[in-house]
């Protein structure tokens, strides 16, 4: 635990000379998107460095403390390389390079897909059953990196792997390499089956953690679905909105939610941060496809022209109001019933005391409503 302590600054200097590296050369090659976004995975360096800090004992900071510096690196690697793509003899300093960004994405797939849903938010298993599904990874992601390492380069046609060995034992290893990858997705599964089980067995605490940790889970999946969406439709902003999604929550999302569960700061304001995010996505949706319709039905009575925008626009601004009324009200009544349930009792409670005038009766319901909405374990009521 003390060398996880001691090591987590000198690491965080590894990861920034990495960074500002990996964005000098991404500046020399023109990628101005990419100078922005390579910084952000500080987001990720950050949490990770705090959390080995301050909770050596916990995996979850080397964790994600070594997933920014395999990506980081591996950034670096390519804008190194990217230069030489069109040349066909590279040195073997280069070519090192590729085989190094070759196998290194194996490792932070274990990281991200195995290790951290397994061994969140404690950094050990949910029980011993789990140890099969653990260990079962582990060796699947070292036969891809060893595939990787010692097959030829798949991604990389370009260039030859300097490290390939031939014969029976490298056909070997290629076949159990594309094995093995097909394999690991449902290792992934099984991983986030173990969140799932830990989160069922949780009370208190643990069940809020893990509310953190499932919420940023459910972004980072949503992107990738509305990604592969896109694939199949060929609608392209789609696609764009789901890598963006992607992309900050792996990038944002992930590492904020984890250390919130793991430092325990804030940690019952999940409840919150997902209503609104359930009720404003669901909006968004709404009022995105209500837009479209409307501008494809103005545009076919009269033509597409800025009239149909126009109508559009002040038919989505006008339901706005209602529609968020309406949802919130529906995203109550079905994952947050006891709010629900209390909100209609208060809302009949003042209607039933606009008529009541009895002292004794009023008293009564104001105990009977106290009851109902905060559920606590005694209610008393003083009158003047």
């Amino acid at each position: 635990m003390m060398s996880v302590r001691r090591l987590a600054y000198p690491l965080f200097g590894l990861w920034f000379a990495l960074m500002a590296a990996a964005t000098v050369l991404q500046a020399r090659g023109g990628d101005t998107l990419e100078v922005l976004l390579t910084p952000a995975f500080g987001v990720l360096a950050g949490v990770g460095t705090l959390l080995c800090r301050r909770r050596p004992e916990n995996a979850i900071g080397p964790i994600l403390l070594g997933l920014a510096l395999l990506v980081t690196a591996s950034i670096v690697s390519d804008g190194i390389t990217a230069p030489y793509e069109d040349e066909t003899d590279l040195g073997l300093a280069l070519r090192l390079l590729v085989w190094f960004d070759e196998w290194t994405i194996f490792l932070w797939f274990g990281l991200v897909g195995l290790l951290l849903p397994l061994l969140f938010p404690d950094g050990r298993l949910p029980s011993r059953r789990w140890r099969p599904a653990l260990w079962t990874g582990l060796a699947l992601v070292a036969l891809s990196v060893l595939g990787a390492m010692f097959g030829s380069l798949g991604d990389s046609e370009w260039v030859d792997n300097p490290l390939a060995v031939g014969g029976p034992v490298g056909d070997a290893l290629q076949l159990v390499a594309s094995l093995a990858g097909p394999a690991f997705g449902v290792i992934v599964l099984i991983a986030l089956a173990s969140v799932v089980a830990r989160f069922r067995r949780a009370r208190g605490v643990e069940r809020q953690q893990l509310k953190w940790f499932g919420y940023a889970i459910g972004l980072l999946l949503s992107g990738l679905a509305a990604a592969a969406i896109s694939e199949g439709t060929g609608w392209e902003p789609l696609g764009n909105v789901g890598w963006t999604v992607f992309i900050a929550s792996l990038i944002f999302a992930m590492p904020l939610a984890i250390a919130f569960a793991v430092l325990r700061y804030r940690l019952y304001d999940i409840d919150l941060v997902i209503r609104r995010t359930l009720i404003y996505g669901v909006l968004s949706v709404t009022l995105a496809g209500a837009y479209l319709g409307s501008v494809l039905l103005v545009g076919l009575a009269v033509g597409r022209s800025g009239f149909a925008t126009a109508v559009s626009t002040l038919a989505v601004a006008a339901l706005f109001r209602p529609a968020r009324a309406r949802i919130q009200g529906a995203v109550d009544q079905r994952f947050y019933r006891r709010r629900y349930d209390a909100a209609q009792t208060l809302e009949v409670f003042g209607a039933r005391l606009r008529d009541e005038l009895d002292l004794e009766a009023l008293a009564a319901d104001v105990r009977g409503v106290v009851r109902d909405t905060v559920q606590p374990t005694h209610v008393s009521l003083w009158l003047r």
